[in-house]
């Protein structure tokens, strides 16, 4: 019987999945580019005709505001190992007075109503909201009833609360993160702070490419979508909502202000506000502080000017699989949940974010087939160098349509590397700059697992009706002389402040 040469059919898949893979690079990467441009534009175009005018916001500025009555909205499901030391380091060290903290909790969760109950006993402004059923639900089912202890406290002390803040149980919250919030509502109907990651060892991949993506993010990219869209999906932490604003959702969403058929009601949140026309900012503020900076190898200690920013700051998963689920949450919200319930918008520019958020349903498996592709290329390329080895046709030729799409999708790699440790760089330093390319290709393995279990997730929901619980993350808080550390730098001395 006759050998079949299966190279032939080889071949044409692969040159079929090179086409599939090169032309996906390129419209991902023009649109990547465009969203430098358009920020890159931005920043020349502040330079010259914004920052001459305004002055930069002040430190005094935020003080001179009196103090609006603010509630904190916490869902907490298993966090007895964090609720403590967050409580504690946030009612200690929040240069803020006039608010009030609600954490919801679960019946069957014991252990963390415990600690919140010991919080509570010592600060007379923290509430404990327990749910009516046990737990997990979703965040924003927790949200809701902790909403509802707010509105019931209004009532029995004859308060009203004119900010709404959304917190997490891991997060570690600038002092004057409050002083904002107050200084820009009712203004502003919805104010988000930036999320930074904390810094992790050097070869700690898996925590460390979220410092790169949050950097990328927060840094760049939604300041380029307020900018276009004048819309901003919320953070789930660090962003505060006015009276108007929350009273709005409720109405929108019959009595109901968190969406409980997303497991990102953050994200829907700040995409429902746009409808109703209320006003959204995207909060960058950072402050020069002196720091004193010890070099390696016995040389003299010297001082440096560094940008603080406002920030809201955790340590995000730093294993695996802890790190694919966490991230096959956001897709199912943000790409899956998202497209189902909020369709697209009215605007082009609408259109063009929600794309660039459903993108990667695409874009998050076609990474990993590029790398496939390479490790193919390589095998014949290297296969053809012995002088009897049997030649295989080119791949492609140079000068034809697949060869310039790969040169161009090669120089927006090599944009999006630099463009990425450009913005690492401005938040954490060089370190943290130069290990953000390694970083990103381990970020592109999770990124697929974590996507290949938000279609498998999702479409077993669709098939069964089984309800997507609310998928747990093991949080980390820091260490006391981690949050020293970090006190120590609030306490520098303060320069001339910087609006970023």
């Amino acid at each position: 019987m006759p050998m079949v040469d299966y190279m032939p059919l080889a071949m044409i898949f692969f040159m079929c999945m090179l086409w599939f893979v090169s032309i996906v690079f390129l419209i991902s990467g023009l649109d990547d580019f465009l969203i430098d441009v358009f920020y890159f534009v931005r920043v020349v175009y502040r330079k010259i005709f914004i920052t001459p005018k305004y002055p930069p916001l002040r430190e005094e500025q935020l003080h001179e505001i009196p103090e609006r009555l603010l509630a904190v909205m916490i869902p907490a499901w298993n966090e007895c190992g964090v609720i403590n030391a967050m409580l504690s380091n946030t009612l200690k060290n929040l240069d803020y007075k006039n608010y009030h903290i609600f954490i919801g909790v679960y019946p069957n969760d014991f252990e963390t109503r415990q600690e919140v109950e010991k919080i509570k006993k010592e600060y007379r402004n923290v509430h404990c909201i327990v749910c009516p059923h046990n737990g997990p639900t979703n965040k924003a089912d927790c949200l809701n009833w902790v909403y509802n202890g707010i509105r019931l406290f209004e009532k029995v002390n004859n308060a009203c609360f004119e900010i709404f803040v959304i917190q997490d149980c891991e997060d570690m919250i600038h002092p004057l993160s409050y002083k904002v919030f107050n200084y820009l509502i009712p203004r502003k109907d919805m104010v988000q702070l930036p999320v930074f990651s904390f810094t992790v060892k050097w070869y700690e991949f898996t925590g460390g490419h979220y410092i790169d993506e949050f950097a990328q993010s927060h840094y760049k990219d939604i300041v380029v979508r307020e900018m276009l869209d004048k819309c901003l999906p919320s953070a789930g932490v660090g962003c505060a909502f006015s009276r108007k604003a929350v009273l709005t959702l409720e109405e929108d969403k019959n009595h109901i202000v968190f969406n409980t058929d997303s497991l990102t009601e953050d994200y829907d949140l700040g995409l429902r506000m746009k409808k109703y026309g209320l006003k959204q900012i995207f909060a960058k503020i950072c402050f020069p502080r002196v720091r004193t900076i010890k070099p390696f190898g016995g040389f003299p200690a010297r001082e440096v000017v560094v940008k603080e920013y406002i920030c809201v700051q955790e340590y995000f998963p730093n294993k695996f699989w802890a790190s694919a689920r966490q991230k096959s949450r956001w897709v199912i919200g943000i790409a899956l949940q998202g497209w189902k319930t909020l369709g697209w918008g009215k605007s082009l520019s609408s259109n063009y974010m929600l794309f660039r958020d459903r993108k990667a349903l695409i874009t998050n498996f076609v990474n990993l087939l590029g790398y496939l592709i390479v490790i193919f290329t390589a095998v014949v390329w290297i296969s053809g160098l012995g002088p009897e080895s049997y030649q295989y046709p080119s791949l492609f030729s140079k000068g034809s349509a697949i060869w310039y799409i790969i040169l161009m999708n090669f120089m927006f790699f090599i944009i999006r590397i630099f463009e990425r440790a450009y913005c690492v760089q401005r938040i954490y330093g060089w370190k943290q700059s130069f290990l953000s390319f390694p970083r990103m290709i381990w970020g592109n393995f999770i990124n697929f697992v974590a996507t290949s279990r938000a279609v498998f997730l999702y479409a077993r929901h669709m098939v069964t009706g089984k309800a997507i619980a609310w998928d747990k993350t093991i949080h980390r808080y820091p260490t006391e002389e981690e949050m020293e550390a970090y006190q120590k730098n609030m306490e520098s001395s303060v320069l001339d402040p910087d609006q970023g």
